[in-house]
């Protein structure tokens, strides 16, 4: 039947009404769209923002784009190849076609008449998304850079907008954003250098810290809420970065120390325990459990000497018990994958809000997986240990930072397989069997002429329930007048 229909379908001569005018199609291509950016089935939630997108190589031709689902159609006329679908018109379709699929056709107008090339499909699920991500931009080189900023984007619309841009506190460093179980109210950054310190911001109040201690190797880096107390989880590492001429990692960040602290919001302690602060291991990227009883981290038995056996350092996942009534650890520490049987590598474990799945990136050594062109997604379901590869996720470049949205059904996650240099964010969505779908790119207004012109990459993509309404002028004035405060250690 399917030969038959690519023999009939050139001859049968369609009328498609549209704002632009009528469209006569004459006859199908058969060709493969290569449209950018790669929308072609993917899986969406029904409260995205449109996804715009480029067809390549037809600069000067006549174009349109046809999108068909729910007894809806919509026209686009297309720009240069580029096509701008309207919000409202979106927005109607997506309500309606909940749990169907869209069928996208492109038409091109040739000398000899209108012909459409092959078809394909988008299919729209009920599982929103939350509404916002949080993320750093970045220059990609990490070494020089001027201006940087953490900024907010509605995932619904197009709409940027600062959370803190550094050109209020004179050019400094700002790093490794965090909120409390996705809530925009609460908000934990570091600044580096001049009117630095670690910065906590709420509704009510607005804090610098010291959180460097005569106990612990250097002051707070990566952290991780707890989800009901006021607890903080952090490594804190003496870490070295260097720039390679001939490898294919242009770089590659490593440990010399490191351990993991918890951090109370309340009384400005760190505590710590035998099992987070070996000598013999690094120890890094914390994570709480939704429930707040365990503490997951990454640990490696420490070698020596650092930089020559950087190779050599391979991550485990591990998990030890946290009473957040008493704020004490347990005494024995699980180890959920073995790196010194594998030889890889662990970083950023994080767990679903449900606490089925933990999600981590898996690569060949070392902790710095942003810049490994190998490092790759994997999941293990808690409820039966089963692990496996997110290979409908995964790339031949980077895939690295991840978050969990609030109903467990999607994952914001960096990548660099647009160009092997920017990180650009993708979402999978995740179904109630664990599969993960084929992800799509942060949609933009106009894809080919933003993603061409920004020079800068997205760090840290992290999903928020809304929109970060406190103010940056007043958290920089905060910082530019004021000394931090020394935070103790509590033994």
């Amino acid at each position: 039947m399917k030969d038959v229909k690519h023999i009939l379908l050139p001859v049968v001569v369609l009328l498609i009404c549209s704002c632009a005018g009528d469209v006569k199609i004459v006859g199908d291509t058969g060709e493969e769209p290569d449209i950018f950016p790669d929308y072609k089935e993917v899986t969406i939630p029904v409260n995205i923002a449109p996804l715009n997108f480029v067809l390549n190589d037809v600069e000067g031709a006549d174009t349109r784009l046809f999108i068909e689902g729910a007894q809806q159609r919509i026209v686009v006329k297309g720009d240069d190849g580029s096509f701008d679908i309207p919000l409202r018109k979106w927005k109607k379709l997506l309500e309606k076609a909940q749990g169907e699929k869209l069928t996208l056709t492109i038409a091109r107008k040739y000398n000899d008449g209108w012909k459409t090339l092959r078809p394909f499909t988008i299919s729209v699920v009920a599982d929103k998304v939350d509404p916002y991500i949080a993320y750093r931009l970045i220059a990609p080189g990490y070494i020089v850079w001027k201006k940087m900023g953490i900024y907010q984007r509605c995932v619904e619309d197009f709409t940027q907008s600062p959370i803190f841009e550094n050109k209020l506190t004179t050019y400094n460093c700002v790093n490794c954003h965090m909120f409390r179980s996705r809530n925009p109210e609460r908000i934990i950054f570091h600044a580096r250098n001049r009117h630095g310190g670690m910065v906590y911001a709420d509704k009510n109040k607005i804090e610098k810290l010291n959180t460097k201690t005569d106990k612990t190797i250097t002051p707070l880096v990566y952290g991780f809420w707890h989800p009901t107390s006021d607890y903080v989880a952090f490594s804190t590492n003496q870490t070295r970065l260097v720039n390679f001429m001939h490898n294919e990692n242009y770089m590659e960040v490593y440990d010399f120390e490191s351990d993991v602290v918890v951090y109370n919001t309340v009384t400005h302690e760190i505590m710590s325990c035998p099992q987070l602060s070996s000598s013999k291991a690094f120890e890094t990227f914390p994570a709480f459990s939704p429930d707040g009883k365990s503490l997951y981290f990454c640990s490696a038995d420490s070698v020596a000497p650092m930089p020559e056996r950087y190779l050599e350092t391979h991550y485990s996942l591990c998990r030890i018990d946290f009473d957040a009534a008493t704020g004490t650890f347990g005494n024995h520490v699980d180890t959920l994958y073995n790196a010194r049987q594998t030889k890889m590598s662990v970083s950023f474990p994080r767990i679903s809000p449900d606490g089925r799945y933990l999600c981590f990136t898996l690569h060949k050594y070392g902790n710095f997986s942003i810049w490994q062109r190998d490092a790759d997604l994997c999941m293990i379901d808690l409820s039966t240990g089963q692990m496996q590869m997110l290979d409908d996720v995964n790339s031949q470049q980077s895939e690295s930072y991840h978050s969990w949205s609030s109903n467990n059904r999607w994952m914001v996650f960096s990548s660099r397989r647009v160009d092997g240099l920017y990180t650009r964010p993708f979402f999978t969505y995740i179904d109630k069997q664990g599969n993960a779908h084929k992800p799509f790119m942060l949609p933009q207004r106009n894809p080919r002429k933003f993603y061409s012109e920004l020079m800068y990459s997205y760090n840290i993509p992290e999903f928020i329930e809304g929109k970060v309404t406190l103010s940056q002028q007043a958290i920089a004035r905060y910082m530019r007048n004021t000394e931090p405060e020394r935070v103790v250690y509590k033994e």
